[in-house]
């Protein structure tokens, strides 16, 4: 006598890729080259995010470095003062410079991100600039 056959059950003799639940990379669809692009553009967009890390971090250690020396001329300048009221001066300039050099600073950090981003997106969507 034959057997029932249960409800979504697999055929045992079933072969290809819906059998098996993966494309395989001969299939017609192109499904591996398709995976296999996407991989290629996220490796790139991973090279370059990578260098704009460097980038990144060559800047912020600019940005550091003038503003030590910039630190340190204010700190000379203090000591050089003949009275209170000079150092006082001394202060309130430096404080007032490194604020605006501060501002200039983040809104340069903030402009590369967000060009970084943008760089990123474009390279994955296919749409590179650097060409």
């Amino acid at each position: 006598m034959a057997e029932a056959k249960k409800p979504g059950a697999k055929k045992s003799g079933a072969t290809g890729p819906r059998a098996t639940g993966r494309a395989s990379a001969t299939d017609p669809s192109g499904i591996a080259d398709k995976v296999r692009a996407a991989g290629e553009k996220m490796r790139a967009s991973g090279e370059r995010i990578a260098g704009h890390g460097n980038e990144l971090g060559m800047k912020l250690l600019d940005q550091a470095e003038q503003n030590t020396r910039e630190a340190f001329e204010a700190m000379r300048r203090a000591a050089k003062a003949h009275d209170l009221s000079e150092v006082m001066h001394v202060q309130g300039e430096y404080l007032r410079e490194q604020g605006s050099r501060s501002l200039a600073q983040a809104r340069e950090i903030g402009e590369m991100i967000a060009n970084f981003g943008r760089d990123a997106i474009n390279r994955v969507a296919g749409r590179d600039d650097t060409k």
